[in-house]
């Protein structure tokens, strides 16, 4: 007995002094990184659902307006002398959008004429009293509650419009459940476990599609009420023991709420479910290396020693030293082959987020060139049509005070047209497309200039050559991005923004003279510090493939280096 306690004595101590600590400190490796990993995954998938609500409800909003314009149409070309078939005949394109039709009708509500179910309009006209029509004293396009058809039990919603020339109500009838799922379908496909809920601003369900689908939604369902308040998000929400992702938007025109909801459980990897349970793995590994220790201290506590040096650089995101052999016994060995394994399944993990924010990025590139078409197409042309309106009604104004204020109104349309123009130059360079990279950042580093107090240098060195498109926009936003953090939060008077093209690497350079900032040391602090916009350059950079460098110094500016 006395021989044996002194072994347990040292045994106890190797324990207390080397075992224990290694452990613990290997444990909180693995679940504070997996605890990292599903935090910056719950917030991916958040941001995710909400720009993906805030896309659909964009995208319905812009096919009522599309309605509106129908209508809006009609009831001006009723104002002319042309005969109601004949409105029909030329509008034959636009009026497709009606699934229910287009009616004619008088102010008491009679049908005058109609394209559609002849059920429909009659039961529309015989109830006219009781549906929310445009009128004489409300001109303006009005939208109707949603209606019930008796003949074909479908809800409709009618928009109309008053034509006082001839004192008639021109009025289409869609359904909100087609209009709903042919809108959303390219958002959210067919097999996805996203539901999706229209509500009206009564809460009755227009439109249900998914796995968690149900006939109505609690008066408290999260979501529903800040929406109707025209506020957009995303919440987590406990039920029943899952936990759910909520994502609600506003369509502020008809007054409806966009809903989505799907699973917690379902919206995470099987790579992330692995690496929940990958620390629970070494569990064992850790009682058969205590068990070793008795049999050779010094084949164990060594190993084990470079062992713990190795996991606190897989901590850092080193997942090669891992894998060099430390030696030891075959339990060391195989705590090893765990810790490497897990290494694997963490960076598998990693590299299925850096394409999930690959993704996300080209859906925001897309979503910023379908918002530059909007605009281009729709508002600009709109405001144009404003601007020349108001020149012609110069003409015909003879007061000067008159004149006056239709010249304010004028350069005011003018500099909206101007704004827009901008904003559309923003969100798609369409300089980048055409004439390439060069140009696009000369032009960038001019409106840069004109937009803010802040004067930028452009500066291109050796012969110019196109990259992928891809490259070229990363390129291009990170350049966009470096700029207006600087005119934003550096307080420069004067930024350069240099290429230059070698034979073997391309190195852009965004530098400036403003107060400068204590830079991170390594990607993971941007976040943490609040360097959101620094963060959104490393990830472009790294989905390219290049390197970034970030030199500062307080008090004498900040020089941003990508080399590709």
């Amino acid at each position: 007995m006395k021989r044996i306690l002194p072994g347990w004595r040292g045994l106890t101590q190797l324990f207390a002094v080397t075992v224990l600590p290694l452990t613990l400190l290997l444990l909180f490796i693995a679940f504070g990184g997996v605890n990292m990993h599903q935090q910056d995954m719950r917030t991916l998938v958040g941001e995710r659902d909400e720009r993906a609500v805030q896309s659909a409800a964009a995208a319905l909003q812009s096919e009522l307006h599309h309605r509106m314009a129908t209508v809006s149409s009609m009831a001006v070309l009723a104002s002319e002398d042309i005969s109601f078939k004949d409105i029909f005949a030329t509008t034959t394109d636009l009026a497709k959008d009606f699934n229910g039709g287009i009616a004619f009708l008088n102010t008491d509500g009679h049908l005058i004429e109609k394209t559609g179910n002849d059920r429909f309009w009659g039961w529309v006209s015989q109830n006219s009293y009781s549906i929310k029509l445009a009128s004489s004293s409300s001109p303006q396009l009005v939208f109707s509650d949603p209606t019930l058809d008796p003949n074909s039990n479908q809800l409709f919603v009618i928009i109309s419009a008053y034509s006082d020339s001839r004192d008639v109500i021109v009025a289409g009838a869609f359904s909100p459940e087609t209009l709903a799922s042919e809108t959303l379908t390219p958002t959210y496909p067919a097999g996805s476990h996203v539901t999706i809920y229209l509500l009206d601003n009564s809460r009755r369900i227009l439109f249900v599609s998914g796995a968690l689908e149900r006939e109505s939604l609690d008066a408290d369902h999260p979501g529903v009420a800040e929406a109707l308040a025209g506020r957009s998000g995303v919440l987590y929400v406990k039920k029943e023991a899952t936990e759910h992702v909520v994502a609600y938007s506003p369509i502020e025109t008809a007054g409806w709420a966009l809903i989505t909801e799907e699973e917690w459980e379902m919206v995470i990897s099987p790579s992330l479910q692995l690496t929940q349970m990958a620390p629970l793995v070494m569990v064992p590994a850790f009682i058969l290396a205590l068990i070793a220790i008795w049999f050779g201290a010094k084949q164990i506590v060594q190993p084990l020693q470079k062992l713990e040096s190795k996991a606190a650089a897989l901590a850092w995101g080193d997942f090669e030293a891992i894998k060099e052999s430390v030696g030891g016994i075959s339990e060391v060995q195989h705590l090893q082959m765990e810790l490497t394994e897990m290494s694997r399944k963490v960076q598998a993990a990693q590299e299925g987020l850096h394409d999930y924010i690959g993704a996300i990025t080209s859906a925001q590139e897309e979503e910023r060139a379908r918002l530059a078409r909007e605009l281009h197409d729709d508002t600009i042309q709109a405001v144009i049509a404003l601007k020349q309106r108001v020149q012609l009604a110069q003409r015909s104004v003879k007061d000067q005070n008159g004149k006056q204020s239709l010249k304010e109104l004028e350069n005011l349309a003018e500099q909206t047209i101007e704004n827009l123009r901008r904003l559309t130059r923003a969100l798609r360079p369409i300089y980048l497309e055409d004439l390439g990279l060069v140009t696009a950042l000369e032009m960038l580093a001019r409106e840069i200039s004109q937009v803010n107090s802040l004067i930028v240098d452009f500066q291109k060195t050796g012969n110019e050559r196109r990259l992928s498109r891809e490259v070229e926009l990363s390129l291009y936003r990170i350049a966009q991005e470096a700029l207006n953090n600087v005119a934003k939060h550096s307080g420069a008077t004067r930024a350069d923004l240099s290429i230059r093209y070698s034979d073997s690497e391309i190195t852009l350079m965004i530098s400036d003279n403003g107060h400068g900032f204590v830079a991170p040391a390594s990607p993971t602090e941007f976040a943490p510090n609040g360097h959101f916009g620094l963060l959104g350059i490393h990830e472009r950079a790294d989905l390219i493939g290049a390197r970034l460098g970030i030199e500062s110094t307080q008090g004498q500016g900040t020089r941003i280096e990508i080399r590709l």
